[in-house]
């Protein structure tokens, strides 16, 4: 899915989303895979101090994960790097 239309989708309240899509999404504003641990996916992202801790259950993310990443969107003013 086109990476600007997930986004739309997420902000207009959707937290049905599946972890593929979101792992595409969250590497477009720059976060990288730091390590996995279990089924914890952790992923960093230069100039943020936290971790993001996502977890792929059922092939869906959990949508407090979802909420969680909108808030270090919104804290650090992170914007969309590209959409290839």
């Amino acid at each position: 899915m086109n990476k600007k239309k997930l986004l739309k989708r997420i902000l207009d309240g959707n937290r049905d989303v599946r972890f593929s899509e979101f792992i595409s999404l969250i590497e477009a504003f720059g976060f990288r895979i730091s390590r996995v641990t279990g089924s914890h996916h952790i992923f960093v992202r230069d100039g943020v101090r936290e971790l993001l801790n996502l977890q792929n259950v059922g092939g869906r993310v959990k949508p407090y994960q979802i909420q969680q990443w909108l808030k270090l969107v919104e804290r650090y003013n992170l914007t969309l790097e590209n959409d290839e």
